[in-house]
């Protein structure tokens, strides 16, 4: 594996290098920076190839491959006027920031590869969509759960309204909990069963078979709970709703 450098330890930061450390023999050699931070501390002292950096341009040069993971606006912080010779890789996986944005932050001729790895790289389970599609960076991402290389920009950017939509999910189970929890139900007892029932719609969902819309009837029955739970809130008007607040979402993106 090729060198690794990470500028920006956060969520994701920190779920690569645990996707590509973890039990991993031997660990690849990451960079990261900026010493001190405290995911850099704990990164470093937990997997033996991950080191902690100076400073940024430590990262970039020590790597050969660069992962850009910092906040969109932080970039200016982060990466102006640092030096990264062409014959580096660099992913961009900042949500919002276009290549072009970055070649012109940088200065460099260096090939760029937008990414959009989730946090369940941490545990080797996330498809990763890449825009161009790059060798270096799609093997990266196989060992990670599996590369989704995209022909352009565009589509690029309906994967990415598609993932902005993960925490309203969560936020959806959470109000489930919720509501049981105002029916009587002891609040560890409501988060454990939603856990458990939409655990079981995830392995469900491992079975590429069936389409999401015979996932869907499958787990109903004409005038049953399911349906009109479904048919009730979920109506053509949410739905609709829920179409409008995408396109608004990639009409920002693109």
């Amino acid at each position: 594996m090729k060198r690794i450098g990470i500028i920006g330890v956060g969520e994701i930061g920190r779920a690569l290098v645990t996707g590509l450390c973890e039990g991993a023999d031997p660990s690849p050699e990451v960079f990261l920076s900026p010493r001190g931070t405290r995911a850099t501390v704990e990164l470093s002292a937990r997997y033996p190839g991950a080191q902690a950096c100076v400073d940024n341009q430590e990262v970039v040069d020590r790597s050969e491959v660069l992962i850009l993971a910092v906040r969109r606006e932080d970039r200016h912080a982060a990466l102006a006027g640092l030096r990264v010779d062409d014959d580096k890789t660099v992913v961009n996986v900042m949500a919002g920031v276009t290549n072009d944005d970055l070649r012109q932050l940088l200065g460099t001729h260096a090939p760029l590869v937008r990414a959009i790895p989730l946090p369940t790289v941490r545990d080797r389970r996330s498809v990763t969509v890449t825009w161009p599609s790059h060798p270096v960076v799609n093997s990266l991402f196989e060992q990670l759960g599996g590369a989704h290389p995209v022909t352009d920009e565009a589509a690029f950017n309906v994967f990415s309204a598609l993932t902005g939509t993960l925490t309203t999910h969560y936020a959806y189970l959470d109000t489930l909990a919720s509501w049981a929890v105002r029916h009587g139900i002891p609040s560890e007892g409501a988060d454990s069963y939603v856990r458990s029932l939409f655990q079981g719609v995830g392995r469900s969902l491992g079975d590429e078979s069936h389409s999401l819309h015979q996932l869907a009837a499958n787990h109903e029955t004409p005038k049953g709970n399911n349906e009109r739970v479904r048919t009730t809130w979920f109506t053509a008007a949410n739905s609709e709703a829920l179409y409008e607040t995408l396109e608004d979402l990639l009409g920002d993106l693109n």
